[in-house]
């Protein structure tokens, strides 16, 4: 006989992931793979109490895990992508151009604006961290600049490029959640994302004019320069495939035979043009591109990709996901924020409701994908009952989950940053304007009722899916 849980038995999961994620990242160093694993086991246990059955707590990770799989399949193919991307010169070339943007004038804002570029083309802010963002930190300070406004300027164009590129993984994450497409969300995302990036662009020009106190010694970005152009050859027209995308995006094309023309594509020009064999090139797109071109800011910026190279996102996905789907279906995350849903009865409520409880989440997880999913799934069904376009809800939580978990001092954005960059996160982050803004944005939406995007959902659909939460298992 199952029963309803109490939000005491529905604490137990939440705490336990809470102190396992901050004993993860602040003293075993070893990420959210063990906490997530922690999560489902006393996820489980609870479930058990409940009165539910093995099988039917088994149906509910697979049921999860199932929601996932369209992103996990263009995961794998951005993989390759991004392979033959670099290996045909089109990233390098991207960034080459995005390096020659850098000026003593308007320094500050420069460093977000690249580093966003460098984010879009490799879909990971981790990585335009770790590469030029810690080359801009070493420049920035030597004229003077406050470490923590570098390292902000950089986060925040990190975030932005993770934010939109369909490379991204919590951008192909939060519509498969949604239960939308890839480019409707991105196209839909552009609403919050470039006015909020502008802003902070802008203010951080305000401020870096400021505090400019030195010229910029350009020794760092010219031997960056350098290295691509002795490793690739580097053409405006190697843009026109980014380009070709973006259209391609623009028309409404479904993501995955897209992006797969795409990463075919990639690997026709790395043969015709930088020279590359065929199984140089088949090898690239498994298991990622390898040069040793001398310099290594360059080797850690281009080194990458692959299909391989996805496998352990996909793995963290896979767990995360899985507890998303107990969370769901035994109910115990509706158990803590049911009474506050139960309220809802505005766009703006839901729009201001789904933001915080996303925030809510990142505080106590620190996790990136948990802070994504869970709070997806938690209120897709309300958006459909209210006939409002569930790609609203993806964009909230991009703009608190993907962007907004980076003002969270223990989060894994955070910590990765601090420890990347030299410095901490408490100085870094009231510079994070771009953090702080998409949120506000959205809530400014919700409100005011502009570009909240109405669509009438079948009765017979939103039937199905509320007999499926209630028995824990949904049947597509």
């Amino acid at each position: 006989m199952k029963r309803q849980v109490s939000i005491s038995l529905a604490l137990l999961p939440i705490l336990a992931l809470i102190a396992a994620g901050a004993a993860s990242i602040s003293v075993w160093k070893a990420g959210m793979f063990i906490p997530l694993v922690i999560g489902i086991i006393v996820t489980v246990f609870v479930g058990v109490i409940s009165g539910y059955k093995w099988n039917e707590l088994q149906d509910m990770m697979v049921s999860g895990v199932a929601k996932a799989l369209p992103a996990i399949f263009i995961l794998l193919v951005i993989g390759m992508i991004v392979g033959s991307w670099i290996s045909s010169g089109v990233i390098p070339t991207m960034i080459y151009y995005g390096l020659t943007l850098i000026h003593p004038s308007f320094f500050v804002p420069a460093v977000a604006v690249v580093t966003g570029i460098v984010a879009i083309t490799l879909g990971s802010s981790f990585t335009s961290i770790a590469t030029i963002g810690l080359a801009f930190m070493v420049i920035g300070q030597g004229m003077g600049f406050s470490p923590g406004l570098i390292a902000g300027a950089v986060i925040s164009g990190a975030f932005f490029g993770d934010k939109l590129s369909p490379l991204s993984d919590t951008t192909n994450i939060a519509p498969a959640m949604a239960e939308t497409d890839l480019f409707s969300h991105v196209r839909h995302m552009l609403w919050d994302t470039i006015p909020a990036f502008t802003i902070a662009v802008a203010l951080y020009a305000l401020i870096g004019t400021r505090s400019v106190q030195g010229s910029v010694d350009t020794k760092n970005i010219d031997m960056i320069l350098n290295g691509i152009q002795h490793t690739f050859i580097i053409h405006p027209l190697l843009l026109l495939l980014p380009a070709l995308t973006i259209l391609l995006m623009i028309k409404k094309l479904p993501a995955l035979p897209t992006l797969l023309l795409v990463g075919m594509i990639g690997g026709i020009i790395s043969i015709v043009v930088q020279g590359e064999s065929i199984t140089s090139m088949v090898t690239t797109m498994t298991s990622g591109f390898h040069t040793e071109s001398g310099v290594k800011a360059v080797d850690s910026l281009l080194n990458g990709g692959g299909l391989v190279s996805m496998l352990n996102t996909i793995g963290l996905l896979t767990i995360a996901t899985s507890l998303g789907g107990l969370l769901e279906g035994t109910q115990i995350f509706q158990a803590l924020v049911g009474p506050i849903v139960a309220r809802i009865k505005t766009p703006s409520s839901l729009i201001a409701t789904t933001i915080a409880s996303t925030f809510l989440v990142g505080f106590a997880s620190g996790a990136q994908f948990l802070t994504i999913i869970l709070p997806t799934r938690t209120f897709v069904q309300t958006y459909k009952d209210m006939n409002i376009d569930t790609k609203n809800l993806s964009r909230c939580v991009e703009a608190s989950g993907t962007v907004g978990i980076t003002l969270v001092p223990w989060g894994v954005p955070a910590v990765f940053a601090a420890n990347m960059l030299g410095v901490s996160a408490e100085q870094f982050i009231p510079y994070i304007f771009f953090a702080f803004l998409v949120p506000l944005i959205n809530i400014i939406f919700g409100i005011t009722g502009w570009t909240i995007v109405r669509k009438e959902y079948p009765a017979r659909t939103i039937q199905k899916q509320q007999n499926a939460v209630s028995g824990g298992l949904v049947h597509e």
